[in-house]
């Protein structure tokens, strides 16, 4: 603290001379010293001197408050100083025993100031310092009687958030009102998953630099987002838009969102320049909201002749800091109000014991005092709940106001339109806060009214383009001489185009940022690529990532990572097939000879079971043995139809006819379903029925080059290589499937189902025998650190049922039926 009084002994040339009392004062005081600290010239500061000298009127004139006492209130303007004629301003202010200061206006300033106020117990209330680091902690006497940027910038990334944009740009000047703003911005991004992907700090000059801002426009036209947060003061501000607009970054595919300047801008001046107003067409801005009431009426009702009467200037109007500035004053009187009742009308001032040791000189140090009631003061105003111009005031534990809430605005014409509201507690509405039920808002969708985007669009720009200078993704493609629908390279260009390609795009333009990249094809074409060898290519670092049929194995994990499964494709044995057709024998079909004569054997058995258990007891069952024979086979075959006419008496025959009637019903059943099956539907026989007969036979199988199908015969179901055949296209498949074992050829093909329901749709000879008997999928491949984008792929994929979405799926689920309605060998 000495080193900060050295430094204002360097810069400070007046004598202070100490006014300061220590004696109490029993009676109530005429009037009480408050300062203000402004820019009388910008945006803000105009509008502010008016509103702050206009309460000190209301609040003077006003019986309600102070008890008699009036605020006598003396301002000092700043220039748009950075911080050195604050220092002054705030010093000279305590020649005059100055309780409480008015601003500093800008954030800059608040936070030198505040060492000030610290060290001589002097509140500051600023209606206009947003900065969020300006808190209570390392500034306790700094209170801030506006929204901060925090909710301000809350807000923004809700926007964002809101359309789906993910990356975005910050403009803002390089001070500690702009970068801690953009901080906060990048903190509330990150809460929505989005980010800052480049900033573009600002020199904080007095004289605006349009080469300056030239070359950061420049900077950001060549980034990938289009979604620009501008965080600025209004007098670079407007230089900014302008530059932009000529400049063509004020057309279709841009974003430009505002922080509250733009508003404030809008609001001062009555009508800007038609080229002003051309260049901010489209732009998205937030205004501090504050609710009508009757007293916010009656006061804008008068500023007309507030202007005649307080100033010379040319007509403006009144902007959100005026009326926080108007609430300002209000919120000190009644502080200082219930100061006085405490402290029976005592103000009083002391030495500070830290500056004896500047005992003497031309400076007087040692002649400053510190305000006794200041912690006091400061306690009475943070106490304060009142309702002014701006709404309900009062301070939540962590000294901000309770309740921020923000418009959205959108410039259209020569005018603005609402679109929407913000709040701390319900979010976006178009509803304004105060109005809407939180519960209601939160279990319906969040929205905003439509926008006209620059470029006069309607459509929400998608916030990205192809960046001109970012790295590329390499993308790896096989190099397929087979099922060349799935991905294929076409013939003199670098382009691919397939199934898997389509997949790819589709997702990837979903993207709300982009991903450039490049194809690289994999493959000699003349034979099918090994998928291994092109993985092998991701780990060496040589590629990035591999978009194609690539099937997701365990053995395939170990060296690489996958997104998720695009597609379901399990191994299949494909082999030739014949149709059965129907004959006078057919009714012999549904059962096999097998079945057949355990069936009849089944039915005497029961005949002589229930025969040995009734003959003895029922008469049907007694005579001569022909006869018993004859009732044997009548009395079983009988209950095939239910039909028998012998009486059963004893219980362990009734309990066997019971059990035998329900299998009889049973194979009844069977029976009646399959022959139905036979005589409605066409039958196909192949001598193959699955993988089970193929593992068990030694006759040769077919498999794609280059598949995984090899590995998994020989290691998981322990087929000996000699007896697998490698077969590069579909041409070769037919043939070997023609060919048979007898010719040279193979006696099935085992391959995935994506590949041989495209081979089936065209030969109707083949087809699939028995079970699918793996349960697999292609994905996309990487490795976990190129793996960023393309997990994001995935994500839109895990969220749509995007198959009916993609026209090649089509044909792959028609084939079935196709396959069925053609012609078939018999």
């Amino acid at each position: 603290m000495h080193m900060f009084w050295l430094l204002v002994m360097i810069f400070y040339n007046g004598h202070l001379i100490s006014t300061a009392g220590t004696g109490a004062n029993s009676t109530i005081p005429d009037v009480v010293n408050i300062g203000a600290i402004l820019s009388f010239n910008s945006s803000i500061g105009k509008v502010a001197k008016l509103a702050i000298e206009a309460a000190v009127d209301d609040v003077n004139s006003s019986p309600l408050v102070l008890n008699g006492t009036k605020l006598k209130i003396s301002m000092q303007d700043t220039k748009l100083s950075s911080g050195f004629l604050g220092i002054v301003e705030a010093l000279r202010f305590m020649e005059n025993d100055t309780v409480a200061i008015i601003g500093p206006q800008h954030s800059v300033m608040a936070h030198v100031i505040s060492h000030i106020a610290n060290e001589l117990q002097v509140p500051l209330l600023s209606f206009a310092a947003t900065d969020p680091t300006l808190n209570s902690l390392q500034f306790p006497y700094f209170v801030r009687t506006t929204q901060s940027d925090l909710f301000q910038m809350a807000a923004i990334a809700e926007i964002v958030g809101y359309y789906e944009w993910r990356d975005v740009i910050a403009i803002y000047i390089d001070d500690d009102h702009g970068r801690n703003g953009v901080a906060a911005l990048g903190d509330k991004l990150a809460e929505k998953r989005c980010k800052i992907s480049y900033k573009a700090p600002m020199s904080p000059k007095a004289v605006v630099d349009r080469n300056d801002i030239s070359d950061t426009l420049f900077k950001v036209a060549m980034m990938e987002s289009r979604v620009i947060i501008l965080h600025i003061y209004p007098n670079w501000g407007q230089e900014v838009v302008d530059l932009a607009h000529k400049n063509g970054m004020m057309g279709n595919g841009y974003v430009w969102i505002a922080t509250d300047w733009l508003s404030t801008v809008l609001d001062t001046e009555p009508s800007l320049p038609p080229t002003a107003m051309d260049s901010i067409q489209g732009v998205l801005t937030l205004r501090m909201y504050t609710p009508e009431s009757k007293l916010k009426s009656k006061f804008l009702s008068t500023w007309s002749n507030l202007i005649a009467t307080k100033t010379n200037d040319s007509l403006f109007k009144p902007n959100t800091y005026g009326l926080y500035a108007y609430d300002t004053v209000w919120l000190l009187a009644h502080a200082l109000d219930a100061f006085l009742n405490q402290r029976a009308n005592n103000i009083s001032f002391s030495n500070d014991s830290s500056l004896i040791e500047f005992h003497g000189g031309n400076l007087h140090f040692d002649a400053m005092s510190i305000f006794d009631g200041g912690n006091a003061l400061r306690t009475n105003i943070l106490q304060v709940n009142m309702s002014g111009l701006s709404g309900p005031m009062s301070f939540n534990s962590d000294g901000d106001l309770n309740g921020p809430a923000y418009e959205v605005i959108n410039v259209i014409g020569t005018g603005i339109r609402t679109i929407g509201y913000w709040s701390n507690s319900s979010g976006l509405s178009v509803v304004p806060p105060g109005k809407l039920n939180v519960q209601q808002n939160k279990s319906s969708n969040q929205q905003l009214y439509g926008v006209i985007w620059p470029g006069q669009i309607t459509q929400k720009p998608r916030g990205w383009v192809f960046s001109s200078n970012g790295k590329q993704l390499r993308v790896g493609v096989p190099n397929r001489i087979s099922y060349r629908e799935f991905v294929s390279q076409i013939e003199g260009s670098d382009n691919y185009i397939g199934y898997c390609i389509d997949v790819f795009n589709a997702a990837k333009d979903q993207l709300p940022y982009p991903v450039p990249y490049k194809f690289i094809p994999f493959g000699n074409g003349h034979s099918n690529p090994i998928t291994s060898d092109l993985l092998r290519k991701i780990t060496a670092g040589e590629l990035d990532a591999v978009v194609g049929d690539i099937t997701i194995t365990t053995n395939r994990t170990k060296m690489v990572d996958f997104t998720q499964p695009y597609i379901e494709s399990g191994l299949v044995v494909v082999a030739p097939v014949w149709k059965l057709n129907s004959n006078a024998w057919a009714f012999l079909r549904p059962f096999t000879p097998m079945m057949w004569c355990v069936t009849g054997i089944s039915f005497l058995v029961m005949g002589v079971v229930v025969w040995i258990l009734e003959r003895r007891t029922n008469d049907d069952f007694r005579g001569p043995p022909r006869k018993q024979f004859v009732t044997i086979l009548w009395f079983s075959f009988s209950t095939l139809f239910f039909s028998y006419r012998e009486k059963i008496v004893s219980t362990l025959g009734r309990l066997v006819l019971i059990i035998w009637l329900f299998v009889v019903l049973i194979v009844n059943s069977s029976y009646t379903a399959s022959l139905t099956s036979i005589l409605t539907v066409e039958q196909l026989s192949s001598p193959v029925k699955g993988i089970e007969s193929l593992t068990t036979s030694n006759e040769p199988i077919g498999y794609q080059r280059g598949s995984f199908a090899e590995n998994y015969l020989t290691n998981e179901l322990n087929i000996h290589r000699n007896r697998l055949i490698p077969l590069d296209s579909p041409k070769d498949f037919e043939r070997a499937l023609k060919d048979g074992p007898s010719k040279g050829g193979v006696a099935a093909v085992v391959d995935e189902r994506a590949y041989m329901e495209l081979f089936l749709s065209t030969r109707c000879e083949f087809g699939i025998v028995g079970q699918e008997f793996t349960k697999m999928g292609w994905g996309f491949v990487s490795i976990i650190s190129n793996l960023f984008h393309i997990s994001h792929l995935m994500m839109i994929y895990n969220s749509l049922n995007f198959l009916q979405y993609f026209w090649l799926i089509r044909p792959f689920h028609g084939t079935r039926h196709w396959r069925l309605t053609c012609q078939l060998p018999s």
